[in-house]
Order: structure tokens, then C-alpha cells, then sequence
């Protein structure tokens, strides 16, 4: 097997909102398979921590300012990107947000606002790589879906929803643009130990754990929460060659949850 095939050498990767966590452990997986690493954010605080952020990791990567709901804004930043790097091969659509409010209490904006960044963002972002991809003859989009894709939770109703039609959208995706060597697939994160879930992983003043953290240890096989590094492999896997017939597949990395029905009480 010839293992260069996962080397990434000389691609240009557009990863959205990786200013810290996912995506920016991501980013460091790609710089360490040779791509050149381009992120986005909304400000200019934002755009500074993050280019810090980078440095620190070694990391030589151009950030730029811009809201992927807007279709004008992310227009341009993939023209500022083909300008300072060249046409992008690699899509991430990793930005997103979550706001847990029983659906009966969440208004109808709050509800719009969670659908447009995760799933219209990834539309727009998506329809503004994909000529350039065809053009260049290859590309590759990585949606970060999630496993409310699949499943439903109380407080949630927006985010799932959003994931639901965001795993339908790398399918469509695949089917419209398969043909052209463009290969879209979704990465599944469960539930993973990031600064926005550090409240949910605070032992209590009793020493005992989270209720939630005890919650999702139980019901993963692997007992333990996963970590922003165990989505590297998979999504270097998904941005290289190797996955070149691997198209339209949500790879659920999540420590088996979805697989496991739970202990008996």
C-alpha cells in the first residue's frame, strides 16, 4: 500500500471557525500532512486569537474575516484564499453553534439562527468551492455533522435538526458532484472534551462527577469522553486520497455510542 496517499502535501485546506478546538485540531493534522491551512472567523479578536493560536503551534496558516451565511462574504474569501494560496482542495465546514431551549420555549429566530450557520453556512461555503474543484478536476468537502444527525434529545430541536438535513446535504452533494472527482463525506463527533464542553465536565463541590459527564461515559463503550486529536485520522483519511472512492458516508467517530443500547439497570 503506498501510505504517501495520505499525505497532503501542497493542497490548500479551508477550514471554517477553526480558531480553537475541532477544527483547529484538525488544521494542525493537516499542516502535519503537508497542506496549507486557510480558517475563518467573525471578528477581528477572533481572527488575532486564532493566528496566535497557530503560531504557537508552528503553524504558517492565513486567517480571514468572514460570515459564512453570507453568500457575498464567503465569495470573497475564496478569492482572497485563491489569490494568497490557490484554488482550495479541502473543505471543512466546521463552524456551528448550539442552543440548548426546549423547543416549546425556543423562539422561531433562535431556531432560523442555529439551521443558518449550521446548514446554510455549509451550502453556501460548499457552492462557493465546488467550481473551482471542478476546474481543478478533484476536491474534497468534509462536513462536520454530528450524531444528532441520527438521534434526538430533549433542548436540541434546531441543532438536530440542522445536522439531520446537514448529513442530506453531503449525500446530495455526492450525487450532484461525484462525477467530477469531488468526494463529500461527514465526520460524526461524539461527544467531545472541547473548552465549550468543559462546564458539562466540572466535578461537582462534592467531588463526584458532572450528572451529564457520568451520563455520557455510561452510555459510550469506550467510557470516556473523546478528544478533539481523536478526529484527526478520520479527517485526514476524508481530505486525502486514500478516500478517493469513499463518498456520500457520515464516519461517526464517537466512541461507539450509536452502536450501544446501554447497560440493563
Amino acid at each position: 500500500m503506498d501510505m504517501n496517499k495520505f499525505r497532503l502535501d501542497g493542497k490548500v485546506a479551508l477550514i471554517t471557525g477553526a480558531v480553537y478546538g475541532i477544527g483547529f485540531a484538525i488544521a494542525e493534522a493537516y499542516a502535519a500532512a503537508g497542506a496549507k491551512i486557510a480558517f475563518n472567523c467573525l471578528n477581528e479578536e477572533s481572527l488575532q486569537k486564532g493566528l496566535a493560536n497557530y503560531k504557537a503551534a508552528g503553524i504558517d496558516a492565513k486567517g480571514y474575516i468572514a460570515d459564512c451565511c453570507d453568500e457575498a462574504q464567503v465569495a470573497e474569501l475564496v478569492r482572497k484564499i485563491e489569490e494568497d494560496l490557490g484554488t482550495i482542495d479541502i473543505l471543512v465546514n466546521n463552524a456551528g453553534i448550539i442552543k440548548r431551549i426546549p423547543m416549546t420555549e425556543m423562539s422561531a429566530a433562535d431556531f432560523r439562527q442555529v439551521v443558518d450557520v449550521d446548514l446554510n453556512a455549509p451550502f453556501i461555503c460548499a457552492k462557493a468551492v465546488i467550481p473551482g474543484m471542478i476546474r481543478k478536476g478533484h476536491g474534497k468537502i468534509i462536513n462536520i455533522c454530528s450524531m444528532m444527525s441520527e438521534l434526538g434529545r430533549e433542548t436540541v430541536s434546531a441543532y438536530a435538526a440542522a445536522k439531520g438535513g446537514l448529513k442530506m446535504l453531503t449525500k446530495n452533494i455526492c450525487s450532484e458532484y461525484g462525477a467530477y472527482n469531488i468526494q463529500c463525506n461527514g465526520i460524526g463527533p461524539g461527544y467531545i472534551a472541547t473548552p465549550q464542553t468543559a462546564p458539562l465536565r466540572e466535578r461537582q463541590p462534592d467531588g463526584s462527577r458532572h450528572p451529564f459527564d457520568q451520563f455520557i461515559v455510561a452510555k459510550t463503550p469506550a467510557e470516556r469522553w473523546g478528544t478533539p486529536e481523536d478526529l484527526q485520522g478520520p479527517a485526514v483519511f476524508l481530505a486525502s486520497d486514500a478516500s478517493d472512492f469513499v463518498n456520500g458516508h457520515i464516519l461517526y467517530v464517537d466512541g461507539g455510542i450509536l452502536a450501544y443500547i446501554g447497560k440493563q439497570p
